[in-house]
């Protein structure tokens, strides 16, 4: 290595030794350059860097190669998502759309059995109320008998109690009371 030190060390170019002149002489210095870029490619060569180069290219080569197929794999795993959630979605959709159509078929039903217990109800009250009035009439007609016949029997009190002599009524009154003894005993 040292002498590898002093080898450059004494052929490298400097301002003094680069002149013009015959192309192999070390007083040229595009001669001087010439051995400088060999050496520094000999060593380069010596101690493997292209071979190392070549190897972090083919790393850097294989890195990408392995992102770009991750990224592919990636791709087609979110489009089968996709797809999924789209074909999720189109069924919760259709699920959604029957459900309303049910709930139509339902509301409509409903108002229908609304509409018979609504008629049903107006009938019962109708023959309620109809037997309230006939109830009211006969009660009336009941009242009307009632106040009748106690002012026909007030009437005939009246008529009898002036048409009878004292003599008549305690008459009536004996046999009445014989006619009640008789039929109890």
């Amino acid at each position: 290595m040292k002498k590898l030190i002093a080898l450059i060390a004494t052929t490298a170019a400097t301002p003094a030794l680069a002149a013009s002149g015959p192309f192999f002489s070390l007083h040229n210095t595009n001669f001087v350059v010439l051995l400088g870029f060999i050496v520094f490619i000999g060593i380069l060569v010596k101690f493997g860097v292209p071979g190392m180069i070549v190897g972090m290219l083919d790393k850097r080569a294989a890195d990408i190669r392995s992102e770009l197929d991750e990224a592919r794999a990636l791709r087609e795993e979110a489009q089968s998502v996709l797809a999924s959630y789209e074909r999720k979605q189109r069924e919760v959709q259709e699920q959604a759309d029957a459900i309303i159509k049910q709930a139509k078929l339902d509301a409509e039903a409903a108002a229908e059995k609304a509409k018979a217990d609504l008629k049903t109800s107006i009938a019962r009250r109708l023959a309620t109320a109809e037997e309230q009035i006939a109830s009211a009439e006969a009660s009336a007609i009941r009242d009307v008998r009632n106040t009748a016949v106690t002012v026909a029997i007030g009437a005939a009190q009246d008529v009898i109690a002036k048409n009878m002599t004292a003599a008549e009524a305690n008459s009536l009154i004996d046999d009445a009371i014989t006619e009640v003894s008789a039929k109890l005993h």
